[in-house]
């Protein structure tokens, strides 16, 4: 911690979070909260893909494994077929909940501290 001098001439201690707490005073609220909870938010997001991608890795592979022991092209176009529509149909609820999830990140959250 740096010692400053104020304008009475007397010495404070500063110290790394005083542009913070000036402002928090000026009116800016609880910032490092804030900051806090949007990289809580971003890290839950982060998580989220990591999980959607794993899982969709995994039915690329059970659908490779599928084809592979298809005996007749009728049954590897109905197993295509099918995989697509779980793609589409899971990317579509995948993005709704990123889109959601993205906008609660953003959203104003009650100062736990007040």
């Amino acid at each position: 911690m740096a010692k400053q001098k104020t304008s009475k001439g007397a010495t404070e201690t500063a110290s790394a979070f005083d542009p913070i707490l000036q402002l928090q005073r000026a009116g800016f609220g609880n910032m490092v909260g804030a900051q806090a909870a949007w990289l809580e938010s971003l890290g839950d997001i982060g998580a989220e893909v990591a999980t959607f991608v794993a899982e969709r890795i995994k039915e690329d592979v059970d659908t490779q494994h599928q084809i592979l022991q298809c005996k007749d092209m009728d049954e590897v176009r109905r197993i295509q077929r099918d995989f697509l529509q779980t793609a589409v149909d899971q990317y579509q609820a995948e993005t709704g909940k990123l889109a959601q999830m993205s906008m609660d990140a953003f959203k104003v959250k009650e100062d736990p501290l007040s």
